[in-house]
This record gives C-alpha cells, sequence and structure tokens, in this order.
C-alpha cells in the first residue's frame, strides 16, 4: 500500500474529500471553510491513531449539532481501506484507527526516502533572513550568546530543511561608543606589553582576551603609539581590534558548529547617506516629522526637559509611541541604524525576517516590527524572537566566573567543558522565552533524565544491531531493508514506534512554522522512548528483539524498523546541528 510521506495531511485530505461529498449530497451547506479542520494524534493514545475536529469546527457555521455532522462524517470516512474504525466521542470528535498496513507501509517509505523524509517544500524556496547572536565585538561570546547562536543557528536550520532559502546573518555593533571603549582598553594592554603599569578605569574591558591583542598591536605598530594622544591612535587601534575581536567571535562560533553566511558591519551605514535613505524612504510616506515627546513614565515633569526630536511615526504600524530617530543636537539615535539595517535586508529581496535578540531587548519588538512593517509597506513580515537567561551550576552550586573574560561565563568555557553537542542539544530542550537551567553534571549524566545522551543512546543502539546482524552474517543492506516484509511487524510496541515515525513530518512543519526548533528536540526524546521501550521489551520476549538470526525475514523487518528511526533521528539531530552518535563511550 502506498503511504503518504505526510500520513496527517493524506488523512486530512481524505477528510476533506468526506465533507466534499457531504455538502455535495445536501448534508452541509455549500461554501463552508474547511481551513481549521485538523488531524492531529489524539491527546490519549488510547483513542485511536488519529483524531479530527471536522465536526465541532463546522457545527456552528452548518447550524447543525457536532454530533450530527460527526456521524454523518464516520460512515464516509470508514469506506476506505486505510481507516479501520472510526468513532465518535464526546461532543463530536472523531477518533480514527488506521489498519496496521498503513503503518507497516512507512517503514518502506522512509527507508526509500532517507533523509528525504520529513523534508517539506513549504518554504517555496522563499527567502528568509536569519540574524542572531550579533553580539558587541568587544570580547568573547558569553553564555548568553550561547543560547541566541545556539537556537538562531537551529531555527535557520530548520527552515532550511522546510523549504526555504536562508540567510544566516551576523550584524556587527561596531558603530557604537562602545567599539572606542575597547580600543582603550587595547590601548592600555599595549602599553603593558611594552612593560608600562597600568590601571583599568571603570567602564573598560579588564579581561586577560585581550593580553594577546595588546602584544599583537605591539608587533605590528612597535612604539609608534606610546605617550601619544587618542587622536593619534584612537582610530587605528579601533580598527584592529575590532577584526581581532571578530576572529575571536568567529572562531567561538565555530567551535560551536556555527558558521554565518554574512557578517554586517553597522559602522558601514554611517556616513555613507544609507541611514538618511531609509529615513527619506519613511518620510515620503509621511511617517518622519518634528516634535516632542510625552515624558517618560514615573518621571516628575520637572525632571524632564521637552526637546524638539526628529520623530518616526511608529504608532501608525503598531508601536505604542512614536520613536526619536535623530537628537536634538543632530546626531543619530540607536534606531535610525538599526532601521537603516532592515531597509538593507528589505532592498535585499527578503521575503520574511527574523531577529533573534536576547532577553534584555523586549522594549525593542514593536519599534523594530513598526519600521519593518512601514518601510515594506507590510509586504515583509518580521518576527522577534527573545531568548531567556541561562543559569549555570555544577556540583549543586552556580558556575563561576571566567577569569580570561573578566566578567562572564564564555561560550567557549561551556563547550570545553561539556562539548559543542551536548550545548546545542540541552539549549534546545527549553522553548527560546523560558528561563534555561544548565547544570555541568547533569548534561553528562548517562541516564534518561538526560535527554541528549537518551536520543544519541537510541542512534547508538541502532547501530550496534546493524554492527551485530554483519557478525551474525544477517543481510541488512537499505536495499535489503526496504524490500524486507514489514507485515511482520504486528505487535503493539512495534507499531507505537512506527506511529511515532510518522509524525516526524508534521513535526518539521509545525516548528518550521512558529519558528521552534525546540519542537524538534522534544520530538526525538519521545521517538527515543519509544525505540527504548521497544527494545527493553525485547529483553523478556525474545520475539520482539530486532535480530533474530534464527529467522532472517523476521529479523529483516525488524532491523528496517530500526534502521528507519535511525534515519529520522539523524535527520532531527542534523537539524539541532548535533552529530549522531554511532556507539556510547
Amino acid at each position: 500500500m502506498d503511504v503518504a510521506m505526510n500520513l496527517f495531511t493524506d488523512i486530512r485530505a481524505h477528510v476533506i474529500t468526506c465533507l466534499d461529498a457531504l455538502t455535495a449530497r445536501g448534508d452541509l451547506p455549500e461554501g463552508l471553510s474547511f481551513d481549521n479542520v485538523a488531524v492531529e494524534p489524539p491527546r490519549d493514545a488510547a483513542h485511536g491513531d488519529m483524531a479530527t475536529n471536522a465536526a465541532m469546527v463546522l457545527a456552528k457555521p452548518a447550524g447543525a449539532k457536532p454530533r450530527d455532522i460527526a456521524e454523518k462524517l464516520v460512515a464516509l470516512l470508514v469506506e476506505d481501506a486505510r481507516v479501520a474504525e472510526a468513532s465518535v466521542a464526546g461532543p463530536g470528535f472523531i477518533n480514527l484507527r488506521l489498519s496496521d498496513a498503513v503503518w507497516q507501509g512507512l517503514v518502506g517509505r522512509i527507508l526509500t526516502e532517507g533523509e528525504r523524509f520529513g523534508r517539506l517544500d513549504m518554504g517555496a524556496g522563499q527567502k528568509v533572513n536569519v540574524e542572531y547572536v550579533s553580539a558587541n565585538p568587544t570580547g568573547p561570546l558569553h553564555v548568553g550568546h550561547t543560547r541566541g547562536a545556539v537556537f538562531g543557528d537551529a531555527l535557520a536550520r530548520l527552515l532550511d530543511y522546510a523549504g526555504y532559502d536562508v540567510t544566516k546573518e551576523y550584524y556587527i555593533n561596531d558603530g557604537g561608543a562602545q567599539v572606542d571603549v575597547l580600543a582603550r582598553s587595547v590601548y592600555l594592554r599595549y602599553l603593558e606589553a611594552h612593560g608600562e603599569e597600568v590601571e583599568f578605569p571603570d567602564g573598560t574591558y579588564p579581561g586577560d582576551y585581550l593580553i594577546d591583542v595588546g602584544m599583537a598591536l605591539k608587533d605590528k605598530v612597535g612604539d609608534a603609539y606610546v605617550g601619544q594622544g587618542e587622536e593619534v591612535w584612537l582610530s587605528e587601534v579601533r580598527e584592529f581590534a575590532t577584526e581581532r575581536m571578530l576572529e575571536l567571535i568567529r572562531a567561538d562560533l565555530a567551535s560551536l558548529g556555527v558558521k554565518m553566511d554574512v557578517f554586517f558591519s553597522e559602522k558601514s551605514l554611517y556616513g555613507t547617506g544609507r541611514i538618511e535613505a531609509a529615513l527619506a524612504a519613511l518620510d515620503a510616506k509621511g511617517l518622519i516629522y518634528e516634535g516632542v515627546l510625552e515624558p517618560p513614565k514615573g518621571k516628575a515633569p520637572e525632571d524632564w526637559e521637552p526637546r524638539e526630536q526628529t520623530l518616526f511615526r511608529s504608532t501608525d504600524h503598531g508601536d505604542d509611541v512614536d520613536r526619536p530617530v535623530k537628537k536634538s543636537d543632530g546626531s543619530w539615535t540607536y534606531f535610525a541604524p538599526d532601521i537603516a539595517y532592515h531597509f538593507d535586508k528589505i532592498e535585499r529581496g527578503f521575503d520574511q525576517l527574523i531577529d533573534v535578540f536576547g532577553a534584555d531587548h523586549g522594549g525593542y519588538v514593536k519599534r523594530m516590527k513598526a519600521a519593518v512593517s512601514a518601510l515594506s509597506d507590510g509586504r515583509v513580515p518580521l518576527d522577534v524572537k527573545l531568548t531567556q537567561l541561562v543559569k549555570l551550576y555544577k556540583n549543586g552550586a552556580p558556575f563561576k566566573m571566567s577569569k580570561r573574560a573578566g566578567t562572564f561565563v564564555t561560550l567557549r568555557d561551556v563547550v570545553e567543558q561539556v562539548g559543542a553537542d551536548v550545548t546545542r542539544f540541552v539549549m534546545l530542550t527549553r522553548k527560546n522565552d523560558a528561563p534555561l537551567d544548565f547544570d555541568f553534571d547533569k548534561v553528562l549524566e548517562q541516564s534518561k533524565d538526560n535527554p541528549v545522551f537518551y536520543v544519541q543512546y537510541a542512534h547508538a543502539r541502532v547501530c550496534s544491531v546493524l554492527r551485530r546482524a554483519a557478525e551474525a552474517g544477517v543481510e541488512a543492506s537499505d536495499a535489503t531493508l526496504r524490500a524486507a516484509d514489514h507485515t511482520k511487524l504486528g505487535h503493539a510496541a512495534e507499531l507505537r514506534l512506527i506511529q511515532k515515525l510518522a509524525e516526524w513530518p508534521r513535526i518539521v512543519e509545525i516548528a518550521a512554522r512558529t519558528h521552534e526548533p525546540h519542537r524538534v528536540a522534544f520530538y526525538l526524546y519521545d521517538l527515543a522512548s519509544e525505540l527504548h521501550a521497544l527494545w527493553n521489551r525485547g529483553n523478556d520476549a525474545p520475539e520482539l528483539r530486532f535480530l533474530q538470526p534464527e529467522v532472517p525475514e523476521v529479523s529483516q523487518a525488524k532491523i528496517a524498523l530500526a534502521r528507519a528511526t535511525a534515519v529520522v533521528i539523524s535527520s532531527g539531530l542534523g537539524i539541532l546541528g548535533v552529530t549522531p552518535a554511532e556507539e556510547m563511550r
């Protein structure tokens, strides 16, 4: 029996066909929208394999009782050979059980499709820009950046998997005063490299990571800047230090398996007319004006001096207040280059923009969305994803700061402690906007409570079955496994594992649509649980063991199921940027 790549989509199409038939014979009124009709796994697996809300969502617009619609629909649904049973539950939900042949046929389909199983064309090649990390180039990346880097990278991989044309971008915040502070800090390390004693005043960067940069500057310019004023060295040192910090940041990201397509410099927007062009585009729409803002909430009027500024009418596009783009002294606000940067993205032809910010940027979301809406006339959606804080623990206590960084735990500290695979997976075990506890001891535990181990172990178990099959002389090539008699997979535990595999394309679709790659991590844990449960049943029931050398045809069917599971785990881990384990050490 041929099985569609996404069984849920396929069965939903059957439901819609039956609804069309009810409409044609007058049981439903013409013109009903079926957009909200869904087919999903039931909340309780005991109720069936799938459930549809069709009767519930159509009752009110059809002017009928949900159960009346459901009973007529059930009679048509069971006419399809794939539907073994359909029943009405509660006020009008419909539960479906599919024939075993449907599930058994899926195993061969997964092995035929291989890593393409679950890939979607929902993106249809739309161009999406995912901007993430975008840390100030003033030092190594810290643990907060780590979460944003992992989340942004997994989201980009997910969207690519779902058929989008994805650009991964890093916005270098090199246009502000913090880069001057970096240059002054490097200059102090430069003097130190010449044997001078220096003190780091408040507001500079005292981390050890600048020692090498100061030495490198000495190697480049000798003593040319010693005893000189800022007017001599500031510009050159700023450029030198920024490039050195970007090299450090690139190396940090590489240690995590993150590679950007584009590094975009904020500095490139200044003095080039690009900020002016973006604001001119808004002005042409009547959205730039000179005005005075209301005093900020919580400040007494005597503490606040009204000043006329150049304002963006962001309230026309959903913001709470209008926003300044130029100060009364004629300098740009920090919002102005961000408007220009997003205008550049729109001009580059992206169909969707996604920004991944830290939780401290929550107040920035509405104004940025308003700017993109105004600049693109509402054509280009901007989705801003906020990543919450990460709390680090070791030996039951908060993990201490990094001496090298001076004030924080670095990305490299985390990766060196537990490895890139563990770091990435654990960072995706919570939704991006939920706080995350990262316990160095627990993430290395070899137990069910450690999701990364549990999923890796499932993949490694399949690899061990394939190795043992070769040792036992059981032919288990992919071609043989594809052609195996999958009807021999009839035990409830085997069918449950196949049913979980069937959910993979649906999970990809939902995760890509909602921009939530953590759904993939959750799914992989559930899939691993089903595989481990079946494996453990084999300890007590030999007929359920994957490898049965005395009956090769049975063994091949069961190994095919294990191999199909490994295919999906490997695809899911690929989206998360995690390497599938072939054996556990």
